[in-house]
């Protein structure tokens, strides 16, 4: 028998400074960096309002932390187009790598706070979102609570991994005969309104006589003066909150984000096994350091190319580096300054530094690209030569950058120069034997760490140079990429394909084609079916490139290409279309795509994401394939997933993601393809949040607060039509212990398990786990329930076994279903059970405990809709009288009987034919949905009434 991974119940630990930038010193957080969006108008009062939220956040993390934590150097990064005051040159701090953004609302979020998160429990995430007005509109914050907590709520989420403690979709949930408030902790009282839309008043709740519990309109308002100081992950505006629930106060059955993904375990738990808190001891201080403010700016982008041209690179090494370069210089944006350095033993400048201001100036410099090459490699050498060329513009590197590409090996001691250096260096490493120390070079310094093959037909190089466009906030000024493809295509073959250019993008629109020996023969036809003329197309034959600049804003619709390989032995073709955005004021579909680390020894699963999305309204519905290739040229598909489950925490929520299990050693690469139809699905607000409360109970009323601000065109699903999209990720390190195999990974945790109690039956559902997490078909299921919830959370073993023998599973991702019959449990009204789940592998591994679901068994007459006291107590009315032996089934054995009834008479009129009648009318069609898909049941009627088969007719809905 193996022994299975640790997955879940063990939680994982993260170095978190290399994830997000932040660094704690000693017990002070440096290298926070806000960043604000260049559609954010210039306002020096938003900068005050970040400092002070910043101050006094520090003193309320230190307080909630007992005296552990603060905030000790925040960085401000101000656009590009700010002039107004006295900014600082920033140096690595960049948006898209920034901690907290600040930017306009958007349509899925409006003015709510909000963090990106969506990595396992205890995995930090990607960024804080808070909008102008949150910061600037004092109204807010009679419902969101002082901006410190709100910040220090959010700051949770980034840092430690935690989730929230309330349920927007389940504000309610049964507990014995008591509909609880999801909250946490428990003792936070409160009473339970409704408002009444038409007079603006409060009414008592209305309860579904299903569940047992308060309708939708129902909220829970809590009392604004408590006596308790927890949690901040559930209500951080109350007034006494000054704590995370801990193992003492936790409320485990609080059906929310934390007990979920965090195996039901309290927010401090999960913060007392972080890296931060088993580094740290609390200081002797009662009041923390003041914060230190540094105000950034990033001026016009100033990069110089380093490039090897030592001997390994003869051949197609150097024909890919120009092909890809080319396509680098022809597209970075406008008034950058770029400068060309090449290396070998020593290292030559090819190009001083370069204002792009025209097509002849991105035309030379394109030109200028190393042809030749020679003799060893020093890659301190090439580093040191292009810092002296970002010195030409004003005697610094900071907040330049340099691409780094080499395919060899060298001392390297110039890692302290980089460090002090200020510039962030982009490292490349082509072929399979590069210095691994350049991933080292890139984290120190801010940039990204990227693998190729040189094979022409993988385009790997072109994805890098494509995905280094620089990013401040401005998605209308990025290149979108569309497709990147290739083939090695037989004597007179082809391949072809089709991209779909959607009504986000369509400026700047071009096709490029590589190939390896002759040009092939083209054919691209447009959503209209007019061909492109092979006339307008550019041809560099030394670079052996083929480009098509469609003018204006291209055709929406789908694009057909055809490349045809007119030789009559093989070569290697691409295709790779890139656009921009169609408008400045229309936000294009974006793909970001990762991996949950950057390294991994073996010990954890690695997760791949790929968040879609448009100006942050998700995407959903599309079809998203990652490919992962390592340097020795094992690859593998994997398809990603928004169904909220394995390592998909919340389903729509436009983040598409699975395990990656086939753990080899070696460098890989990321590439994700993402393809969508035009349909529409509804996005869910699936991002960890700060609850706007909608009132208070004080001094025994209801006090309402300000309506929740809205987003105009408030509208969560994203219609683009059909859209085409490439992305790629940094690339990663596998590094097994010598002598270790691959390790096997048990099923993953199902995380979706829903019940419901019909009658005397039980209804269960979930999504299937795999053979290896998400990977592949698990071999049984493991199903327990339980009156006691805590025996199922601790001694799932214990627990009563349910017989699922005729259960074999399903493939990986697809939807489960079982029902059985409640027979060895006596049900009173307002009964709860309480189910879970594990999966098993054929090496006998098992999955950790599902997500525990829970379902009531209410008799609908003894439902009464009544007020509710503040313990929230539902009141049921005595048990329905029944009647003794009310068995409602006869078994009279095998049984025979006949009968007539009165004669009747039919008259037709002289002359008339017997009457045709219609097919009868379907009396008993019934309707289900299920994810996208519509089930409908009836009994067929015939051609005559319901005699004979009727002919098919359609059907319709609205």
């Amino acid at each position: 028998m193996r022994t299975p991974k640790p997955i879940g119940s063990a939680l994982v630990v993260y170095l978190l400074a290399s994830v997000s930038g932040i660094r704690l010193d000693g017990n002070g957080y440096t290298d926070v960096v806000f960043a604000i969006n260049p559609a954010v108008l210039e306002n020096s009062q938003l900068i005050e309002r970040i400092k002070d939220m910043v101050i006094q956040s520090s003193h309320y993390l230190f307080e909630v932390s007992i005296n552990r934590f603060y905030f000790k150097e925040v960085k401000i990064l101000v656009p590009p187009n700010w002039s107004k005051g006295q900014y600082s040159k920033a140096r690595t701090e960049t948006y898209e790598k920034a901690n907290i953004i600040i930017n306009k609302p958007n349509p899925q979020h409006a003015d709510d706070p909000y963090t990106l998160q969506y990595g396992e429990c205890g995995a930090p995430g990607r960024y804080i979102h808070l909008t102008p007005n949150f910061l600037l509109i004092d109204n807010l914050l009679q419902a969101y609570g002082p901006r410190e907590r709100v910040l220090v709520h959010e700051w949770a989420h980034l840092r430690w991994g935690v989730y929230d403690e309330y349920n927007e979709e389940q504000p309610f949930y049964s507990s014995g005969n008591i509909a609880e408030a999801t909250r946490c902790p428990k003792a936070i009282v409160g009473r339970r309104f409704a408002v009444s839309k038409l007079h603006n008043s409060m009414k008592s709740c209305s309860f579904d006589q299903n569940t047992g519990l308060p309708t939708g309109d129902c909220a829970f308002y809590p009392e604004k003066h408590q006596n308790i100081p927890s949690s901040i992950m559930y209500l951080q505006s109350l007034d006494l909150v000054s704590r995370f629930c801990n193992k003492t106060s936790h409320n485990a059955e609080a059906p929310n984000k934390q007990n979920r993904i965090c195996n039901y375990r309290s927010v401090q738990e999960v913060i007392d096994l972080s890296e931060d808190f088993r580094s740290s001891v609390p200081m002797e201080k009662f009041t923390p350091p003041e914060p230190k403010f540094t105000v950034l700016k990033r001026s016009r982008r100033v990069v110089c190319l380093v490039l090897d041209v030592s001997g390994s690179m003869f051949g197609g090494r150097i024909q890919r580096q120009r092909q890809a370069a080319s396509l680098f210089l022809r597209r970075i944006e406008e008034k950058s300054s770029v400068g060309i350095v090449t290396f070998t033993h020593n290292a030559d400048i090819l190009k001083n530094l370069t204002l792009i201001d025209s097509k002849v100036t991105r035309e030379a410099l394109v030109s200028s690209l190393p042809n030749n090459v020679r003799g060893s490699t020093d890659i301190c050498a090439g580093l040191e030569k292009g810092f002296e060329v970002l010195r030409e513009d004003d005697g610094d590197t900071t907040g330049d950058e340099i691409i780094f590409l080499t395919d060899g090996e060298s001392e390297i001691t110039c890692i302290d120069r980089v460090a002090q250096s200020g510039a962030i260096v982009q490292t490349i490493a082509l072929g399979p034997s590069p210095n691994a120390i350049l991933q080292n070079i890139s984290e120190i310094s801010g940039g990204k760490y990227f693998v190729a093959r040189e094979k022409l037909e993988t385009n790997e190089l072109v994805d890098v140079f494509s995905s280094l466009t620089t990013s401040d906030g401005d998605l209308a000024r990025q290149t979108i990429q569309l497709e990147s493809t290739g083939k090695r295509a037989d004597g007179n073959g082809s391949f072809n394909g089709i991209v779909s250019v959607d009504k986000t993008v369509g400026n700047q629109t071009t096709f490029l084609i590589i190939y390896e020996t002759i040009p092939p023969s083209i054919t691209i036809i447009s959503p209209t079916g007019t061909p492109c003329q092979i006339s307008n197309f550019k041809h560099d034959a030394t670079k052996k490139m083929l480009s098509l600049e469609i003018p204006g804003t291209a055709e929406r619709g789908d694009w057909e290409y055809r490349l045809h390989n007119t030789m009559t032995s093989p070569q290697s073709l691409t295709m790779t279309v890139t656009s921009r955005a169609a408008r400045a004021d229309v936000a294009p579909v974006t793909v970001e795509a990762h991996m949950s680390q950057q390294s991994s020894d073996g010990s954890k699963p690695m997760a791949v994401f790929a968040d879609v999305n448009q100006k942050g309204v998700p995407v959903t519905l599309a079809d998203v394939w990652a490919t992962i290739v390592s340097s020795s040229g094992d690859k593998g598909e994997i398809q990603l997933l928004d169904n909220g489950a394995g390592a998909d925490i919340q389903k729509h929520d436009g983040i598409y993601s699975r395990y990656f299990t086939n753990l080899k050693d070696g460098k890989h690469n990321l590439k994700v393809r993402v393809r969508g139809q035009g349909d529409k699905a509804r996005a869910n607000k699936g991002q960890s949040h700060a609850m706007y409360l909608p009132g208070y109970v004080i001094d025994g009323e209801v006090k309402l607060n300000p309506p929740k601000p809205t987003f105009s065109g408030n509208d969560l699903q994203v219609d683009v039509g059909n859209f085409s999209r490439t992305a790629i990720g940094e690339s990663f390190i596998v590094s097994l212990p010598p002598g270790v195999p691959p390790p096997e990974f048990p099923p993953c945790k199902i995380i979706d398990l829903t019940a419901k109690i019909e009658e005397d039956q039980v209804f269960l559902n979930w999504t299937a786990p795999g053979e290896d997490l998400d990977q592949g078909t698990a071999t049984a299921y493991e199903i327990r329930m339980s009156e006691d919830f805590e025996l199922l959370r601790t001694n799932f073993s214990d627990a009563q076994l349910i017989n699922t023998s005729g259960l074999p599973p399903q493939e990986a991702g697809s939807m489960e279903g079982f029902s059985f019959i409640l027979d060895s449990i006596t049900m009173k009204n307002g009964t709860v059970l309480f189910f879970a789940i594990k999966a098993e592998d054929k090496y006998y591994l098992k999955s950790d405990v599902s997500n525990i679901a829970q379902a009531s068994w209410i008799v609908e007459s003894e439902i009464v809709e009544t007020d509710v006291d503040s313990e929230g107590e539902v009141k049921l009315n005595p048990p329905k009288p029944t009647f003794s032996g009310n068995d409602l089934q006869m078994d009279v054995g095998n049984f025979s009987r006949t009968a007539i009834g009165e004669s009747f008479i039919v008259s037709l009129p002289p002359g008339v034919p017997p009457p045709e009648f219609p097919p009868s009318k379907i009396i008993d069609l019934t309707a289900k949905i299920e994810e996208d898909q519509v089930f409908l049941n009836w009994t067929a009627p015939r051609e005559d009434l319901d005699q004979r088969t009727g002919t098919p007719q359609p059907m319709r809905f609205v």
